[in-house]
């Protein structure tokens, strides 16, 4: 899932990146570029886990 999700991100912020230079901006194409890079970061950081893992298992 990794390896699929990083190419597609990049994609994303080259795409939101050439849509900012070009002087007719298409503004949907941008926001979609957009959900699709914090779609992508959310998901790779739901597997990163809390600081207060520790500490929670602890309390239990």
């Amino acid at each position: 899932m990794k390896k699929f999700l990083i190419p597609i991100m990049i994609i994303a912020i080259i795409v939101a990146l050439y849509e900012q230079v070009n002087a007719e901006k298409n503004v949907y194409l941008m926001v979609v570029a957009i959900v699709v890079f914090m779609f992508g970061m959310m998901q790779l950081s739901a597997k990163t886990p809390s600081k207060n893992q520790d500490k929670e298992d602890e309390n239990v």
